[in-house]
């Protein structure tokens, strides 16, 4: 397929949709103290915050693909600091389990991400974000699920 000056420029616009489920305790409150820190990151990542990383359903992670992510991280308290004992040991195990059946399900396993971010490092967090936002953007869109649920719609 020959690329036009139109699909290219469409390209240069591109910006990924990064879906991220933190922590309460410590990854929310680490990218609000990158916010208060004035620390810059790319917008393009849309916050979803949960009691604890161990409430991350691989489902809500799936449902992000189907509805137009392109990278999806899941972060949480560093082992031995979840304020729920032990949540985060709990979606470590789970989400681990989980990237192995990603590939199986059309979806390339770089783009779901796993980080442990404390309420205390807001400059690891800008950090992160500026570094999957480049990755995702290295990786394109994804479209097998929004074009698998287009499909099966207009039939």
């Amino acid at each position: 397929m020959i690329q036009t000056k139109h699909d290219q420029d469409d390209t240069a616009q591109w910006q990924p949709r990064i879906v991220a489920f933190l922590c309460n305790w410590c990854s929310y409150a680490g990218a609000d103290l990158a916010g208060m820190s004035r620390l810059s990151y790319p917008a393009s990542i849309k916050i979803i915050r949960l009691p604890c990383s161990g409430k991350v359903d691989p489902m809500f992670v799936l449902k992000s693909f189907e509805r137009g992510a392109d990278m999806v991280l899941v972060s949480g308290c560093h082992p031995g600091d979840c304020h729920y004992t032990s949540g985060n040991y709990h979606a470590r195990r789970k989400l681990k389990a989980f990237r192995e059946l990603m590939s199986f399900l059309g979806v390339d396993p770089r783009r779901f991400k796993f980080s442990w971010v404390s309420a205390a490092e807001g400059a690891k967090w800008s950090k992160l974000v500026e570094e999957i936002t480049a990755e995702a953007r290295e990786l394109g869109p994804f479209r097998t699920f929004p074009e698998a649920a287009k499909t099966e719609a207009s039939q």
